[in-house]
């Protein structure tokens, strides 16, 4: 009997597939995307997952997964998986359970040598933003203001004085999903998230205070407003405990679904419905609600964090703009090329980020000749880069790219062997000045615990589905 990965059979130098057949069921086969050096860091499991994705109606042409792929709930994180709205299904695994968790980056004027009161202001940061598990806003926001969070997202916080008209333009969607309906968003959720919005959260989410230290594209650059020696701020969170609390809420609705519809799960985590069915249009309006919160909380946590450095040097919140905000947990109706036909497809994507090449709709000013910001973390201690979308990822991917490094080891597995406080000193002897709520925090965000991202970064990179514009390191880094 041959395994999974026996299964796998490649198709450039960074393609692969996995072929009808590897699982009972598939509709389509599975493609991924990774380098020879990152095959050794493939899962067995993971690629089951990728195989799983493919049994699920309407599912077109292939389902995807990138280089930062690991094994997740449901899809695996990395994946994507576009459907037919007439066959097609939704699945919460799809999406994850923090909702349009996601990543934000914002230019200031200063260059390093600006920053010599580094650690002050990075204090200051870490004593603004709520961080880690628990916390709770100082913005206090009530029911009528959650239901206008949920509907309007980032224009809310905009017109609550949280930010500027210029910020919207510069954020995916506007910073808004449409369709979002609070019927569909339960008290616990509501009562989980009334608090939460401007809060950083705990596990891997982060505010880096990084550096421009290498431009591979001029023109993009330019058009994106970032330079060499610039220093910025970049911002990685979600939608907290309302996100979590929707996808729980659902997760047990589409379960009985996909019973009701009979559809065939090769897991059970894949519990869907379809895209037409009052289940499924129930869950994806308020998926929409969690998403326009995400929005709104990273809007609130990049006002606090200019309200900080405008007291620290004296800078306005223009002379701070957004470069972008992307999310990389959703399923959005998109447009895309199938066959030669525009075809309307609700693409569902995982630990993936959305990369529109040149010409394509939603993109900020100026944007059309190079195509969408594309914003891939790095893991503390190493370099996060910028990207551009490409015609690439519209015609291989559904315009998705990766989303970050990808996890090789499991948050525990880091906890056990790796020291939190001793990584925390080798940090700061290069440079890297960290903040965290517990030395348990820093030691499961530890950069060994993650793939190489400037390797994931070269993949998507040589295989066209995304292109390189700025690498920008770590300087000082509050963990949640």
């Amino acid at each position: 009997m041959q395994t999974m990965m026996e299964h796998i059979i490649q198709r450039g130098e960074y393609e692969w597939e996995v072929p009808i057949g590897t699982v009972p069921g598939m509709r389509v086969p599975g493609r991924f995307f990774l380098s020879q050096e990152l095959m050794g860091t493939l899962e067995e499991g993971a690629v089951r997952q990728l195989a799983n994705i493919a049994t699920l109606p309407g599912i077109c042409r292939h389902s995807l997964a990138m280089p930062d792929i690991h094994w997740g709930y449901g899809f695996p994180i990395g994946g994507v998986g576009a459907f037919t709205m007439d066959e097609g299904v939704i699945s919460p695994g799809g999406v994850g359970f923090d909702i349009n968790c996601g990543v934000r980056l914002m230019t200031t004027p200063l260059g390093r040598s600006d920053l010599g009161q580094l650690k002050k202001v990075l204090q200051e940061l870490y004593n603004t933003i709520p961080t880690g598990v628990g916390t709770k806003s100082c913005v206090k926001v009530s029911d009528h203001d959650l239901n206008r969070i949920m509907t309007e997202g980032a224009r809310w916080t905009v017109e609550e004085g949280y930010g500027t008209e210029r910020d919207l333009l510069w954020c995916e969607e506007q910073g808004c999903i449409e369709g979002a309906d609070i019927s569909h968003v339960s008290q616990k959720a509501r009562k989980r998230g009334r608090p939460q919005c401007g809060t950083l959260g705990s596990g891997n989410h982060f505010l880096e205070v990084q550096c421009v230290e290498e431009i591979f594209d001029p023109e993009a650059a330019q058009a994106f407003g970032i330079a060499e020696g610039q220093v910025c701020i970049m911002i990685h969170c979600g939608s907290r405990g309302l996100g979590h609390q929707i996808c729980t809420d659902h997760l047990k609705v589409l379960e009985g679904a996909a019973k009701k519809y009979r559809i065939p799960l090769a897991d059970k985590q894949l519990a869907c419905a379809p895209l037409t069915s009052p289940e499924g249009e129930a869950y994806l309006s308020a998926m929409a609600c969690a998403a326009n919160y995400a929005w709104a909380n990273r809007q609130m946590i990049m006002h606090l964090t200019r309200d900080v450095l405008s007291r620290a040097f004296s800078l306005t919140a223009e002379e701070m703009p957004l470069v972008y905000d992307v999310t990389h947990n959703v399923a959005k109706i998109e447009e895309h090329m199938v066959d030669g036909t525009r075809t309307t497809l609700c693409v569902h994507r995982k630990g993936a980020t959305r990369a529109f090449g040149p010409g394509c709709p939603d993109l900020p000013p100026g944007c059309n000749a190079v195509g969408q910001p594309v914003l891939i973390p790095g893991s503390m201690g190493s370099s996060s880069y910028l990207l551009r979308g490409t015609a690439g990822a519209m015609e291989k991917t559904f315009g998705s790219t990766c989303h970050g490094a990808g996890r090789v080891l499991s948050r525990s597995q880091a906890k056990k062997t790796i020291s939190g406080e001793s990584l925390q000193e080798t940090l700061g002897r290069s440079g890297i000045t960290v903040l965290a709520p517990s030395a348990g925090s820093i030691a499961e965000e530890a950069p060994d615990a993650y793939k190489p991202s400037a390797e994931v970064v070269k993949v998507v990179h040589e295989a066209g589905i995304s292109a390189k514009v700025a690498r920008l390191n770590p300087i000082g880094v509050i963990k949640g």
